[in-house]
């Protein structure tokens, strides 16, 4: 419950602190990178689930979920499939498999709430955990857990925390990523501050970011 009660209380204090504009796939700062946000009446009735002060626990984690799935459904648009052939029930065919191994990272804690949703889409994705914390006198993130393996990094990341606010975790994140050798990110957040927004874009104007 407190996990939820603080979730809960961020998100509402950056919808109150930062006034978000709805842009759909706009250029951001330089050439090389897009913030999309998803257009679409479904995410708009889940993200007043969100806002709403009378939602309990399970509806606002549950909301997040399906948030997250068509965040990761907008980012994987344009992963690389092969043609294989396949025996349907009437006559052979073909189908397509992906190319790309994809790994999930969430950023401790609050983007692990949207790992098993992104999973129930793209089931074979590997999940690697990176941690921060918030350090109160410098404001700044602290980098305090990393679970990427010492084996050949992903084809694609997709870094996931609800809350796009400074930036701060999120460059850090993408440093540590860069440093594995992973060669495409992207950024799933369900909302994204401006501020964090321009952080992201200054220091790795080759990720897109995706919010609602």
């Amino acid at each position: 419950m407190a996990r939820f009660q603080s979730l809960s209380n961020r998100f509402i204090m950056m919808e109150t602190n930062h006034q978000m504009k709805s842009v759909k796939q706009v250029t951001a700062l330089k050439a090389m990178s897009t913030t999309t946000t998803l257009d679409h009446p479904l995410v708009d009735c889940l993200l007043t689930i969100l806002r709403r002060k009378e939602t309990r626990p399970a509806a606002f984690r549950k909301s997040v979920g399906q948030l997250a799935q068509l965040l990761a459904y907008e980012a994987t648009k344009d992963l690389l499939t092969v043609d294989v052939p396949i025996e349907t029930p009437v006559q052979p065919t073909t189908g397509q498999e992906l190319t790309q191994t994809i790994g999930v990272v969430p950023i401790i804690r609050a983007g692990i709430a949207m790992v098993d949703p992104v999973l129930e889409l793209i089931p074979n994705s590997e999940v690697w955990h990176l941690g921060f914390y918030r350090d109160e006198e410098t404001a700044l993130p602290v980098h305090y857990y990393s679970k990427l393996p010492e084996s050949a990094p992903v084809d694609v990341a997709l870094i996931v925390d609800p809350m796009l606010a400074t930036g701060g975790s999120a460059v850090m994140a993408m440093e540590e990523i860069k440093n594995w050798g992973v060669k495409q990110i992207k950024m799933l957040s369900i909302v994204a501050a401006p501020e964090g927004i321009a952080n992201v874009h200054n220091n790795f104007p080759d990720v897109d970011i995706f919010s609602c």
